[in-house]
C-alpha cells in the first residue's frame, strides 16, 4: 500500500525520500526519482513532512521514538529514528493502523522538539491504494491537518478530520469493527448459498443489488468465490486490529461480544497456517467449524 500511496505523491510533482526496512521494496519508487535513505532520521532530516505507515505499535515506536530494536542488525537509538532527524516545524504523519494511546505519546513527543504530528489510519485496502481512493481518518492538531489535506487528497477520496490526537486510531477501530461484522456475515452467507446447492455467482448478483451490498461483499466475495485468498489486508494485521479494538473497549469498560468471536474466528484461521493470507481467508475457519474438506 505504501508503494502504490508514495506513487500518487510522485506523480503530484513532490520530491520524496523513502526508506523501508527491506530496501528492495522502495526501487520502484527510486526509479521514479524518489531517493533512498538509509534511516528514517535521514527521511525526517529533509523532509517538511514525514508519512510512517509500518504494521504493528511496536513499529510506530521504533520507528518514529527509536525505542527498541527494529530488528537484530538495527539500533534504533539516537540518530536512527525519525524524531532524531526532524526538523523544528516538520510534521509526522503515522498512517499505521495503531493504539490511539500511542498516537498521543508520539504527538507529545513530536511537539516536545517543535514539531506537529497526526495520526491518520487508512481504510480500503490495496485496491483504494492503488487507485487513490482510501478513507483516510485523521487525528490531531487542526491546522496542522489543513496544511496536510492536499497530500492527503492525492491519496484519498474521503479524507475527514476526527478530533484530537488518538481520534484518528479510535476511528479506524470503529471502522474494524465493522468490517468484522461484515466478514463473518459475508462467509457465513456464502457457506449457506453453498450448502443450500445455489449458484453462488447468480446470488451475488442478487444480493449485490440490494441492502445487503458492502464494500465486503462486492470485492471480496467473488475473490472468496474463485478461491483467491492472496492478501489485501493480512489476517496477521488484523488481529492486531481487533486485539486493539477489544483492549479499548475494555478500558472503556464496554462488552464487544460480536468482535470477540470474529476475532477467536480469526486466530483460528492464523493457527490453520494462513496468517498471512487476505481476510477473506476467515472462511477457512467457517469452513472447518462444518467440516467442510475445502477449510
Amino acid at each position: 500500500m505504501g508503494q502504490s500511496m508514495a506513487g500518487h505523491l510522485i506523480d503530484a510533482g513532490y520530491r520524496l525520500a523513502v526508506y523501508n526496512r527491506s530496501p528492495e521494496k522502495a526501487k520502484p519508487l527510486v526509479d521514479r526519482g524518489a531517493e533512498l535513505a538509509q534511516t528514517p532520521c535521514q527521511v525526517a532530516a529533509q523532509c517538511d513532512v514525514v508519512f510512517t505507515m509500518v504494521g504493528y505499535p511496536s513499529d510506530v515506536r521504533q520507528v518514529i521514538l527509536g525505542d527498541g530494536n527494529v530488528s537484530e542488525n538495527v539500533n534504533s537509538a539516537d540518530g536512527w529514528s525519525v524524531i532524531a532527524g526532524l526538523r523544528p516545524g516538520a510534521i509526522v504523519v503515522d498512517m499505521t493502523t495503531s493504539q490511539p494511546s500511542l498516537a498521543i505519546e508520539v504527538d507529545a513527543a513530536v511537539r516536545a522538539i517543535g514539531g506537529q504530528s497526526l495520526d491518520a489510519p487508512v481504510s480500503g485496502g490495496d485496491i483504494g491504494a492503488k487507485a487513490g481512493t482510501l478513507s483516510i481518518m485523521v487525528g490531531g492538531d487542526r491546522v496542522t491537518f489543513d496544511r496536510v489535506l492536499p497530500l492527503f487528497e492525492r491519496m484519498g477520496k474521503t479524507i475527514v478530520y476526527q478530533g484530537v490526537a488518538g481520534a484518528g486510531q479510535h476511528t479506524k477501530m470503529v471502522n474494524q469493527t465493522l468490517v468484522a461484522a461484515s466478514m463473518i456475515g459475508v462467509c457465513e452467507a456464502l457457506l449457506y448459498a453453498q450448502h443450500a446447492g445455489l449458484d453462488i455467482t447468480t446470488v451475488l448478483r442478487s444480493v449485490t443489488s440490494g441492502a445487503a451490498n458492502s464494500w465486503t461483499l462486492s470485492n471480496l466475495a467473488p475473490r472468496i468465490v474463485a478461491g483467491d485468498f492472496a492478501p489485501g489486508f493480512y489476517v496477521e494485521h488484523f488481529i492486531k486490529d481487533m486485539r486493539i479494538a477489544l483492549e479499548e473497549a475494555a478500558r472503556m469498560k464496554i462488552a464487544l461480544p460480536g468482535l470477540a468471536l470474529v476475532s477467536q474466528l480469526y486466530n483460528a484461521v492464523a493457527a490453520q497456517g494462513h496468517s498471512r493470507s487476505g481476510t477473506q481467508a476467515l472462511m477457512h475457519a467457517l469452513r472447518a467449524l462444518n467440516g467442510d474438506p475445502r477449510s
